[in-house]
């Protein structure tokens, strides 16, 4: 079992070291002076400077965090009310086929989901730029947060909402005050795969972006296309350290709501 132990954390090492090696490289180089993505120079952030400047860029990343911020918001609230109705089906033949419906479009390629938003968008006459973008990012983080939210919603006993009933609350009363704060970590974890899915998103937003609206992930990539530049660099790293703070974040709430219920049933 030693053995086994020990080989299991050496390939989990090697499996890290093959993950973050390109990003911490991407990181290095971008303090580099020598502008290229070898033989570093000297260290400067003359680049983050550059970056900074960029009215244009920064009007972009303002752009990106409010498209995410308004489609985790909105996704999570449609997301926890469409996994509350899933649990409360009795039928398991029509519960099992939303599911799966649900499922699809996690598993579905995003080109395919980008090319079908595209031409829906198209056909309907909404105008390819903010709003095209924001409705697709709801549409494909909803099925993120029910998957999120369902299994809190399996753990939870249906005495607690028998209980609650009995006792004269509301179906108002037994969502706000039994429901929602007994399936809080699982709103959260929905909310922030819903944020990093929507900053991370590349291929469905190439699709539905129109003239003079764009996203850091598709500007990201035309700039690359044009050739080598540290502030590519740059900006990627600063991505990373938010996508890493957001992380972060995230464990520290889930900590506090989950020993916030132990500390009432102590007490």
């Amino acid at each position: 079992m030693k053995k086994l132990s020990k080989w299991s954390v050496l390939y989990l090492c090697i499996v890290f070291i093959i993950l973050y090696a390109p990003i911490f490289y991407l990181i290095f180089y971008s303090f580099n002076s020598g502008g290229t993505m070898h033989d570093f120079d000297t260290f400067t952030f003359d680049w983050y400077k550059e970056l900074f400047q960029d009215t244009r860029l920064l009007i972009i990343v303002l752009n990106t965090i409010i498209i995410a911020l308004l489609s985790a918001a909105v996704s999570t609230i449609i997301g926890v009310l469409g996994a509350i109705s899933i649990s409360m089906m009795r039928k398991k033949g029509l519960r099992n086929s939303i599911l799966s419906l649900n499922n699809v479009l996690i598993v579905s390629p995003d080109v395919i989901i980008g090319a079908s938003f595209l031409i829906f968008f198209t056909i309907i006459g909404i105008k390819l730029g903010f709003f095209s973008v924001l409705l697709s990012h709801i549409a494909f983080s909803i099925p993120i947060v029910v998957i999120m939210v369902l299994p809190k919603l399996e753990e939870m006993s249906p005495t607690l909402v028998d209980a609650a009933l009995d006792l004269g609350a509301s179906w108002k009363d037994v969502l706000t005050k039994v429901i929602i704060p007994y399936i809080s970590p699982g709103i959260f974890a929905g909310f922030f795969m819903a944020l990093t899915y929507s900053l991370d998103d590349f291929a469905v937003t190439f699709f539905v972006t129109g003239n003079g609206f764009t996203t850091l992930s598709v500007e990201i990539y035309s700039l690359a296309r044009r050739g080598i530049s540290l502030n590519i660099n740059a900006l990627s790293t600063l991505l990373f350290l938010f996508t890493l703070l957001l992380v972060i974040g995230y464990y520290f709430i889930t900590q506090r709501v989950n020993k916030t219920p132990q500390a009432g049933v102590r007490k």
